[in-house]
C-alpha cells in the first residue's frame, strides 16, 4: 500500500514508519519539524527512515493552507494515518494556541483533504487523557468521556467528535485510537522517561509529582505501532459491530479504540526500573500534582483484541532497558 503518516518525524509516526517500510510499504511522511523540544533527534529519526527506499519526507505544517489537499491530490494514498498533533498536557497550559492550530485546524484540514480525495481508511491519534476525570476503571471506550482536565485533552476529545461528523456525512471509515502514556527508544524529550534518565545520568535530582502518589498504564512503543498496523486492516463498516464493547458508532464508520498495556503501574515502580537499568539510584524531588494531570490510567484493551487478536504486553523493565540502552547509545554516557 502507499500510505501517508503525518508526524512522521515524530516518537511515534517514526517507529511507525519503519515498521510500514519494513512490511514493503511505500510510506509518505509529512512533518513539520517544529522546535517544540529538539529538531535534531526529529532529523535523526527521519535521516534513518531515508535509509528507505520507499519513503518520501514532505516538511509542512498540517494547518497550512492547501499543504494536505495538495498532497492527497498528488499522492492519492490507500490510507492515512494521522499522528501529527501539538503534544504535552502541561505544555497546553502555556501555549493553548499551538494546540487549536496544529490539533483542531491541521486535523479539520486532513478532514477535508480526505473528503476529497477518499482512502480506503482514515486512522487518527487521540489519547488516554480525554478520559480526564473519570474514576471508572480500566477505562473503556464506550465510556462517557466528558470530563477533560487539560486543554490538550480537550483539543483531541474534540477531534474525535469532528471526526465522527465527517464519517456520518461523507461515509469515510475512521478509527481513532487512543494511546496510554507511550516509551521506548527515540521516545520524546519532554516525556518522563526522557526527563528522568537525563538527569540521573548528570546526576541531578528527578521531579516526582504527586509525591510519586500516581499510576499509568505505560505502553511499550513496538507494541502501539503493532497495534496501529493491525488496526489499519481492521476498516469500520456501518451496522457490522463486533460484541457488545464496540465503540463502532451506530450511525458513522467510525470506531475508538484503546491501545494500552491494560496494567498501571505506580510511578514509583517505573522509577525503580529506571533505576534498575542504568544502575543508579535517582534523587527524587518530590512534589505536588500539577494542573492537568490525572492521578491513574489504566486501558481496558478487549476491543482492540477483538478486532486484531493482539494484546500488548511487553514487560515494563524489558521496555525501560531499551529506552536506557538506547538513549546511551545515542547521547553515550
Amino acid at each position: 500500500m502507499k500510505v501517508l503518516v503525518t508526524g512522521s518525524a515524530g516518537f511515534i509516526g517514526y517507529h511507525l514508519c519503519a515498521r510500514l517500510l519494513r512490511a514493503g510499504h511505500q510510506v509518505i511522511g509529512l512533518d513539520a519539524m517544529t522546535d517544540y523540544y529538539d529538531v535534531s533527534l526529529k532529523r535523526a529519526r527521519e535521516a534513518k527512515l531515508l535509509e528507505f527506499q520507499g519513503f518520501t519526507a514532505v516538511h509542512a505544517r498540517v494547518e497550512e493552507d492547501g499543504a494536505l489537499m495538495n498532497l492527497m491530490a498528488l499522492e492519492r494514498p490507500d490510507m492515512v494515518v494521522h499522528l501529527a498533533a501539538q503534544a504535552g498536557v502541561r505544555y497546553s497550559i502555556d501555549a493553548p494556541q499551538s494546540y487549536m492550530d496544529a490539533n483542531l485546524s491541521g486535523s479539520f484540514k486532513l478532514l477535508e483533504a480526505v473528503r476529497a480525495h477518499p482512502v480506503q481508511h482514515l486512522l487518527m491519534a487521540s489519547t488516554s487523557s480525554v478520559y480526564g476525570a473519570n474514576t471508572d476503571m480500566p477505562y473503556r471506550e464506550v465510556d462517557k468521556a466528558d470530563s477533560q482536565m487539560s486543554f490538550y485533552a480537550a483539543t483531541k476529545k474534540a477531534t474525535e467528535a469532528m471526526g465522527h461528523a465527517y464519517a456520518h456525512l461523507f461515509d469515510i471509515p475512521m478509527t481513532f485510537f487512543r494511546f496510554f502514556t507511550v516509551y521506548g527508544p527515540w521516545g520524546r524529550p519532554d516525556m518522563a522517561l526522557f526527563k528522568f534518565t537525563r538527569a540521573m545520568l548528570a546526576g541531578d535530582p528527578i521531579d516526582v509529582y504527586n509525591h510519586g502518589d500516581m499510576a499509568r498504564d505505560f505502553t511499550y512503543v513496538d507494541d502501539l505501532v503493532e497495534g496501529i498496523v493491525l488496526l489499519m486492516a481492521a476498516i469500520p463498516a456501518r451496522g457490522s459491530p463486533v460484541g457488545d464493547q464496540d465503540s463502532l458508532s451506530p450511525v458513522a464508520p467510525h470506531r475508538i479504540v484503546n491501545i494500552g498495556n491494560s496494567e498501571p503501574v505506580k510511578l514509583m515502580d517505573y522509577i525503580a526500573a529506571l533505576e534498575s537499568a542504568l544502575g543508579v539510584t535517582a534523587q527524587k524531588n518530590l512534589m505536588p500534582l500539577q494542573p492537568g494531570d490525572v492521578l491513574r490510567t489504566w486501558a481496558d484493551t478487549g476491543l482492540l483484541r477483538d478486532l486484531t487478536g493482539f494484546r500488548p504486553e511487553t514487560d515494563l523493565r524489558t521496555g525501560v532497558a531499551a529506552f536506557a540502552d538506547w538513549y546511551r547509545d545515542y547521547y553515550g554516557g
